[in-house]
């Protein structure tokens, strides 16, 4: 409690101190009493209480978040149509008792919201706006603009708007602008892309406006974008077709990773008979290289002992061949080494048996 509250209770207080005053006074005068020894007590309870009612009347006590604009039915040389040019700051104040009362302005924060629920904002019904976009499809709009009084202006809003400046300068303000930015854009452009780029068109042009009534806009809040029925079916409808095609996308980005790796499986087997057949090729070459080397060496030995052949013929005979079969031009080889002569046998030939002899 501030010390204005404090003598405003004093104040009301005094008054029945008065009223006591005079029943005691009014008791007295029945019982034909003193009266000349209460008669001053009554008359310091009415000064009493005149005292403290003026100082009552002229103590303002004003809250660190609040401004006072003083309305004076005295001529003063600061004031213009009846309101003191400067408004009162936080703290204790004085004023003409009488002569002076004072507006009380919060200069704090406050949020005004519309909204289509039912309750949620400054207005009980759906007090969402209707806006229509570029291309002419009917959005709804629920909003919330944070503002506040400039605390530097708040005579010169006291003296255009009075405390009708919530309901004649922040309500239509917003509304408007709210349409305005709308209109400029199409609804998928809202939906999607475009939609921060709506807030901040909302928010500089109330923003201005604002500014120009002596009020400041702390943020605006596009909370929700509501479509028709008839939109919101073509949305649902086109959200599935892409959903289908995201998913045939899907498949066949899918069977072409699957094609790629049965390519490169392919391809990694193409390769690598290509290289076995290399390496087997390769490898052919060499060993031709060596006959053919070997081959060389061969035939300078021979000429060099040419009994090497029929040497090295014998050797690859087998050990028990005995008896050889050799073309009629070609040499005989003798002796084969195990080779032994054999026994010779001599055909039996049989005797001619005598003709018979006949006498003749």
């Amino acid at each position: 409690m501030n010390v204005a509250n404090v003598v405003q209770v004093l104040a009301g207080l005094s008054w029945m101190l008065v009223i006591g005053s005079l029943v005691f006074a009014g008791a007295m005068v029945a019982r034909r009493g003193n009266v000349g020894r209460v008669v001053p007590l009554v008359i310091g309870a009415v000064v009493l209480a005149v005292v403290l009612n003026v100082t009552a009347a002229g103590l303002v006590f004003i809250q660190p978040e609040e401004r006072g604009v003083v309305i004076t039915a005295l001529k003063q040389a600061e004031a213009q149509q009846g309101i003191r040019t400067q408004a009162l700051g936080p703290g204790l104040n004085w004023i003409v008792p009488f002569f002076e009362n004072v507006q009380v302005y919060t200069i704090s924060r406050q949020t005004y919201t519309m909204s289509s629920a039912v309750g949620e904002g400054q207005v009980s019904s759906d007090d969402s706006i209707a806006a229509r976009t570029k291309d002419g499809q009917q959005v709804a709009i629920d909003a919330s603009v944070i503002y506040g009084i400039d605390p530097t202006k708040v005579v010169d809003l006291h003296i255009t708007w009075q405390a009708r400046y919530e309901d004649q300068v922040v309500r239509p303000v917003a509304r408007a602008a709210i349409r305005n930015a709308v209109s400029q854009f199409g609804i998928e452009e809202i939906v999607s892309s475009k939609r921060g780029e709506l807030e901040q068109l909302v928010t500089d042009e109330i923003a201005q406006n604002f500014s120009d009534q002596n009020l400041i806009l702390g943020d605006f809040l596009l909370r929700n974008i509501t479509f028709s029925e008839e939109y919101a079916k073509a949305v649902e409808q086109k959200q599935i077709a892409e959903q289908l095609a995201q998913q045939a996308k899907f498949v066949v980005e899918q069977r072409k990773q699957e094609a790629e790796q049965a390519r490169q499986v392919a391809q990694g087997q193409a390769d690598a008979a290509v290289i076995s057949a290399k390496g087997a090729a390769d490898a052919r070459l060499i060993q031709a290289d060596a006959e053919a080397k070997a081959l060389e060496l061969i035939a300078a030995a021979l000429q060099d002992s040419p009994d090497l052949l029929q040497y090295t013929y014998i050797q690859k005979l087998g050990p028990d061949v005995q008896v050889m079969l050799v073309p009629a031009n070609s040499p005989y080889l003798f002796p084969l080494p195990t080779m032994t002569p054999a026994p010779s046998v001599s055909p039996t030939i049989p005797e001619p048996t005598p003709a018979p002899t006949t006498t003749p």
